[in-house]
């Protein structure tokens, strides 16, 4: 099949890059723009408790709401605030209101708080309108420009944090690490690139190329995303760029290394083209199908967020693995041998033996390899023990210096690290008559008394007085591990089982999220692991006709995981101090790690069975494979790890995490599971490694001049 479509390809290319060229112009004309949102309550499904309490409130209070955007102000001096700075603060309040600034509703200054270190002032504003809440962005940077110019003169200091002011923040954040990864992405292949092949032809072809493929495969997102009603969390759009270009660059490099090593082979152009396509493109089409799957069983999670982010990313892969098979060819095939200018080195094998040493090695002492690389990867993977989940989105996200994040410091100061986004308790009646208000007292009693609790303020009720919404500020930061707990544990027991006869009570607010949250994680990772893991085997199997390499193949594959978790823990937990890795790393190695690093084994595992079938026994089989396709998993891991690596360049400890973690798995996946761990263990398994397949079996459809199944194969050095 592979070896038609090359034929197709290289006699066909102008019809084929018209066909792409329309279709990136289609797409990009009529597909709809790619939109981020960053309510986290968003994806969670309504039967948890969060939800149930978020539903309550928009129907007893529905005009009531946190503040969107919290004014913390504060002496110049730092002194504590006099009766006549309070009076300045509320001039400020009143001015700002009497600005009619739009999309701000309601502004109310509070008193000084009890030690006078800081006075807030409230802002209401309408609920965030689309899926950026550009109403409550703008509105925020109004405000700034206005409070700037009501402080002159009056000896204090302020700035603005709060919902509103750190989705704004974030989204500059985003777009400011979006430009700074794609930047330094397209910069890194472009240099590795030149070193590897000295031609800027070859480093030029996926930047030009996979640019035009990014604009289809968005707009493709885009549509999905209406037509399925799918919500897209901020951070796709910088994961899209490096899944685009760190994916399509790898499908690149392992096309045209094998394309090098046919006409290395003395194939003309054209034909050493559709040679590479048939002994290359089942095992491309086979990682890119593993990675697809891998992608898409995020469908079965709870959360809305995977389940768009995974075949936003599977449509990104399929779209780029169509262009390494169809649009790449027939660039290159224009191009012929100029695709190399102005280096000739691809004409000889290199002299270097660093990759041949390496697999003769491998060949002669398999175990050894296997022992030191798997005991590597188990000393890694004994540092995820310690994993604890941290769920500070928007504090990840958002640079230290940002003014939201600067001024919810200062507001912890005068208030409690809860009060800018509080908990609330619910309290309902079942019969839906009025509450009897004597047992409130004793009720907000017992949630006053609760561990982690720093304050509740007295029950407002609804209209009709059948439901009591007790206001409750967390003695921590609402993300923060320590509150999570609190609202977990001993806050939803108390408020459950204190209820008087005749009511119910939920408990909802920002950390009642994180806490559903977490549990419908638990639950994907109970779910959607096993079942991609189970679908890659079989994929595995069939690229391989065995049913014994998937196995192992699959368990270096959680060992590689399970190290790379290790790793984060180590540098992050251990070694920075962190409190905790973002919530959603585990699922994110999980698509990268587990999804892309499988790509580096299939590659070699497919090399194996390659050389086994042309009559190598078991450990020459290795040392040819970590010689030949040494190099292109070399390459291809140090790309992909590189452009992964460049988010952490964006700022933010989220994606400083979600880059470390990433490129430190697929470097695991490449060089220690692909390279050693995989063809050692492979060697030392031997022919039932294979079963029950037959080494005699043809490795892969012969193209016009390939080898001839049956006939001794050329030398090494002639052949490659």
């Amino acid at each position: 099949m592979f070896a038609r479509i090359g034929r197709v390809v290289v006699h066909h290319p102008w019809r084929v890059i018209a066909v792409w060229l329309v279709a990136a112009a289609a797409v990009v004309a009529l597909a709809p723009k790619l939109t981020a949102t960053t309510d986290e309550a968003s994806f969670l499904p309504s039967h948890y408790e969060s939800i149930q309490a978020q539903t309550l409130q928009q129907k007893a209070f529905p005009q009531a709401a946190t503040p969107a955007a919290i004014i913390v102000l504060e002496r110049q001096d730092g002194a504590p605030l006099t009766a006549a700075d309070s009076g300045r603060v509320a001039s400020v309040g009143k001015a700002l209101e009497d600005a009619h600034i739009k999309n701000v509703t309601a502004v109310q200054t509070a008193p000084a708080t009890g030690n006078k270190k800081i006075q807030i002032i409230s802002v209401q504003m309408p609920k965030p309108e689309g899926t950026q809440g550009k109403n409550q962005t703008d509105a925020v940077k109004d405000l700034r420009s206005a409070l700037q110019d009501k402080l002159d003169g009056t000896g204090l200091k302020g700035g603005i944090t709060g919902t509103a002011a750190q989705n704004l923040d974030g989204q500059e954040a985003g777009a400011k690490a979006e430009a700074i990864t794609g930047a330094a992405t397209i910069g890194l292949i472009l240099v590795l690139l030149l070193v590897i092949f000295r031609s800027p032809i070859i480093a030029l072809l996926p930047v030009i190329t996979i640019g035009a493929v990014s604009q289809i495969a968005t707009g493709l997102i885009g549509w999905a995303n209406d037509v399925f009603d799918l919500k897209t969390d901020s951070s796709v759009s910088s994961m899209l760029i490096v899944v685009l270009f760190g994916v399509g660059t790898d499908y690149i490099l392992f096309l045209m290394f094998r394309y090098r090593e046919r006409l290395r082979a003395g194939e003309d152009s054209k034909t050493a083209m559709v040679s590479a396509i048939a002994r290359v493109g089942e095992a491309i089409s086979s990682a890119a199908g593993a990675v697809i799957i891998a992608f898409l069983a995020l469908v079965l999670s709870t959360l809305a967020l995977f389940r768009s982010l995974g075949p936003a990313l599977a449509i990104a892969v399929a779209t780029t693995l169509l262009a390494g098979l169809t649009l790449i060819p027939a660039v290159v095939s224009l191009l012929g041998t100029k695709v190399f200018w102005p280096s000739k080195a691809w004409r000889h094998e290199p002299k270097g033996a660093r990759f041949a040493a390496i697999g003769a090695s491998m060949g002669r002492h398999p175990g050894r390899f296997a022992v030191v690389s798997g005991l590597l990867l188990a000393v890694l993977a004994a540092f995820s023990l310690g994993f604890h989940s941290n769920f500070d989105l928007s504090g990840g996200s958002i640079p230290k210096g940002a003014e939201s994040t600067v001024w919810q410091k200062e507001l912890l100061k005068g208030l409690p690290a809860g009060a800018t986004e509080p908990s609330d308790v619910y309290l309902r009646s079942t019969a839906g008559t009025p509450l009897d208000r004597a047992g409130l007292a004793g009720y907000k009693a017992k949630l006053a008394a609760v561990n982690g609790v720093g304050n509740v303020a007295d029950p407002v009720l609804s209209k009709d007085g059948s439901v009591a919404d007790f206001r409750v500020t967390l003695a921590e930061k609402p993300e923060s591990s320590s509150a999570i707990k609190a609202v977990k544990g001993p806050l939803r027991s108390t408020a459950h089982d204190a209820a008087p006869a005749g009511t119910t009570a939920v408990v909802g607010g920002i950390t009642s999220v994180f806490v559903d949250i977490q549990a419908a994680v638990d639950h994907d990772y109970a779910v959607v692991f096993p079942v991609a893991a189970v679908l890659i085997m079989v994929i595995l199997g069939l690229l391989l006709r065995s049913v014994v390499a998937p196995w192992y193949l699959m368990a270096s594959v959680g060992l590689g995981f399970a190290a790379t978790l290790g790793a984060s823990v180590l540098i992050f937990q251990q070694l920075r101090g962190e409190p905790g890795l973002i919530f959603m790393l585990p699922v994110i190695m999980y698509l990268f790690v587990v999804a892309l690093g499988t790509d580096y084994n299939i590659l070699m595992i497919a090399r194996l069975r390659e050389e086994a079938r042309e009559g190598r026994s078991p450990r020459e089989a290795a040392a040819l494979s970590v010689r030949y396709a040494g190099p292109t998993v070399a390459a291809a891991g140090v790309i992909l790890a590189g452009t992964f690596a460049s988010l952490m360049l964006a700022g933010g400890s989220t994606l400083l995490q979600m880059g470390f973690a990433i490129s430190a798995g697929i470097a695991i996946a490449a060089f220690v599971m692909a390279l050693f761990f995989t063809p050692a263990v492979t060697a030392l398994i031997g022919h039932a490694a294979w079963w029950p397949g037959h080494a005699d079996a043809p490795a892969h459809e012969p193209a016009p001049g390939a080898d001839a199944p049956g006939e001794p194969a050329a030398q090494p050095t002639n052949r490659r």
